[in-house]
Parts: structure tokens; sequence; C-alpha cells
């Protein structure tokens, strides 16, 4: 940011020196000198106004403790203050591993943005994505609550921060904030429904069922883009053939069968779902 300012200035300054020396030398012939000096001019405010907009854009994708209400919401003025104090905001490019498999948890990890894979390495290297996470939400809490090493890793899809809470400060507020308490088992709960849920559902339903039930998980999960029906999510073929337990072959060969019933648009790695209620009544049918 600082480096934009130098560049500004220094465009203001030759700019009124350019002028200035054109009419010195020449009082009467103002026409070329006044045009250069109107093209710096308009240079200035083009890269200020881009300034100003990066700045807005940097102020806004700014994360806080304050992104997780599930959190912040039910502390005291005392807690929020004491965790507003004691937190961490940690940044993650695309494809950085936030920990390993086998790995012993420090603390609470929250997703504020971004979304971010879970996956567990397999027999012969093949992943299994256990679950995709989208903000606001946690990671890795199991391992940290049950006091054991992660069993699964966690990787970034898109840009991400994390906000880590130190196990000490996290296990401070849970003694004293029952409704924290709640709101942490009530998110185990609903994980634990879910992992129950899709454990028979992958054993027991056909290619479509799986193929069907993974793209609505993924509408439930990253939701849509800005035109209404395009998943806000890019995977691979081989990453929902994963996420689905099935080959990449048969996740490739279902998507164009889905395709062809028009239920669904497939253009490079984004998917728009055209019939919902179809996708619905195939994964219903397994």
């Amino acid at each position: 940011m600082i480096f934009f300012f130098i560049i500004l200035i220094n465009i203001r300054y030759f700019s009124n020196l350019y002028l200035k020396k054109k009419c010195d030398v020449n009082l009467v012939s103002l026409k070329k000198p006044i045009f250069f000096a109107y093209i710096f001019e308009m240079f200035y405010f083009y890269l200020l106004y881009n300034i100003k907009i990066m700045a807005e854009s940097i102020q806004k994708t700014e994360v806080t403790i304050k992104d997780i209400p599930v959190i912040f919401d039910v502390l005291t003025d005392e807690e929020k203050l004491f965790l507003q104090k004691n937190h961490t905001v940690i940044t993650y490019k695309r494809n950085q591993i936030i920990y390993y498999e086998g790995q012993r948890p420090t603390g609470l990890q929250c997703l504020a943005s971004g979304k971010v894979k879970i996956f567990k390495e397999g027999v012969g290297g093949r992943d299994q994505i256990v679950r995709l996470a989208s903000a606001p939400g946690f990671i890795g809490y199991r391992a940290l609550f049950a006091e054991e090493n992660h069993i699964a890793s966690a990787v970034v899809m898109e840009p991400c921060a994390i906000i880590h809470i130190k196990a000490n400060i996290i296990n401070k507020l849970l003694e004293s904030n029952n409704q924290l308490c709640r709101n942490i088992i009530k998110s185990f709960a609903t994980e634990l429904g879910f992992s129950r849920y899709r454990t028979v559902s992958l054993t027991q339903k056909h290619v479509r069922g799986r193929i069907a039930e993974s793209l609505l998980i993924l509408r439930d999960t990253c939701g849509y883009t800005e035109d209404g029906c395009t998943l806000n999510v890019h995977l691979s073929r081989e990453e929902l053939a994963n996420f689905s337990n099935m080959t990449s072959s048969n996740a490739i060969r279902t998507l164009t069968n889905f395709v062809t019933e028009e239920a669904i648009v497939v253009e490079g790695r984004n998917i728009k779902i055209l019939d919902e209620k179809k996708l619905e009544r195939i994964s219903q049918l397994g």
C-alpha cells in the first residue's frame, strides 16, 4: 500500500514539474504540456480510485472472532474481552495443509472464511474425502476434545482464515459458560448424525444415488454462486469420486448420464444443477 502512495506522489510531482518546465520555456505553446499534464492527472486519479477499492476489499476480508457467532454471541462481556485478547487469526492459501493425520491438536480451529476438505488416506494412497467444511464452522475439534491425534488431514480448497483458540483458553470458557458447551455439543451431534447417515449411504446406495447425494450435499454445504444454480465449489472428477466412494471412471460416466438427462450441466469443474427434484429422487431411490 505504501508503495502505491509513493507512485502517486511521484506522478503528481513529475506532472507539475513537466508543466512548469514547458511553460517556462515557451509560454505561447501550452497545448502540448497541458495535454500531457492532463494525462498524468487522469492516471493519478485512476490509481487513487483503485487503491481505495483495494483498501475496502481488504477491510471486508478481515476476519475476527465475531465471525464465529456460535462462540462469540453466547459469551459474557468479560469473556468476549478475554477471548479477543487470546486468539490468533491464521490465513491459508489454496492447497495448503492445515493439519495432518496423526498430528496432535493444539487448540480449537474455527473456520472463519473459505472452504476446507477433510480427507483420510486410504489403501494404495487413494484419498477418501470425509467431509467438506465451509465457514463459519469448526474443523479438527473431535481430536481436541477427545485428547487424541487427528484421524484425518485438512487441506484448503479456497483461500481461508482460521481462528485458532488455544486448548486451555477454550476449556476455561467451557467451564464458565453453559450455553457455549451446548453449542459445541450441538455441533458434535450434528456432525455425528451426518457421518452415520453418510456411512450407510456410501455403502448401500448405487453409483447414481451416491453421486446425486454428493451433489446435493455440496449444494447444502457450499451453496450456489450468484446465478442460483452453479455449485459454489470446484471439485475435480477424482475429488468427486473420492467424496462419493467410487472410481473416477464411474463418477465421470454418471455425470455424463445426468447431463444427458438434463439434471445438470458440467463446464470444466463447474457444475450447474438444473433439476434439484430429479437429483433428490435419484438419491432417495439409491
